[in-house]
């Protein structure tokens, strides 16, 4: 056998060795950030699911209250638009928006033309009132006085 021929064939024999071992751990390499990318797909997926859910239980669904279907107001956050409020209330902020300053109750229903003669009438009023105060839409000052947010 010819010692150069030899030669030759184990320095290739050699090199295709470390071609194959760099190519193993770059096949290794490419699998590793595939399944880095479905996992990461998966989560994605999940957050999409869970944003969508989250945003689908801020509008206002109906609920139940002595087996009558209400309409619940929903907190305001930068992504509840006031139009997602019942017409009721989105005239009431209107009323409160319309005054000089901090209003009253009473004030806010004679703006809606509500009988506020009758405490009976003027409550339910002062309810949904309060009502948008605790979601955020309006602000309650110690005086009783309600105002929209800043």
């Amino acid at each position: 056998m010819d010692p150069e021929l030899l030669e030759w064939i184990t320095a290739r024999r050699a090199e295709l060795d470390e071609l194959e071992e760099q190519l193993a751990q770059q096949l290794a390499q490419v699998r590793a950030e595939r399944d880095e990318l479905a996992v990461a797909e998966r989560v994605l997926e999940r957050v999409s699911e869970q944003l969508a859910e989250e945003r689908a239980s801020a509008s206002p669904v109906p609920g139940q209250v002595g087996g009558r279907a209400v309409m619940l107001i929903p907190h305001r956050t930068t992504d509840v638009e006031e139009t997602m409020l019942p017409p009721d209330y989105q005239r009431i902020l209107a009323a409160v928006r319309q005054a000089a300053g901090p209003v009253m109750a009473r004030q806010v229903g004679e703006t809606l033309g509500v009988d506020v003669s009758m405490r009976a009438k003027l409550e339910p009023l002062r309810g949904r009132l309060v009502g948008l105060v605790d979601r955020g839409w309006l602000r309650k000052l110690p005086d009783g006085r309600f105002t929209t947010r800043m």
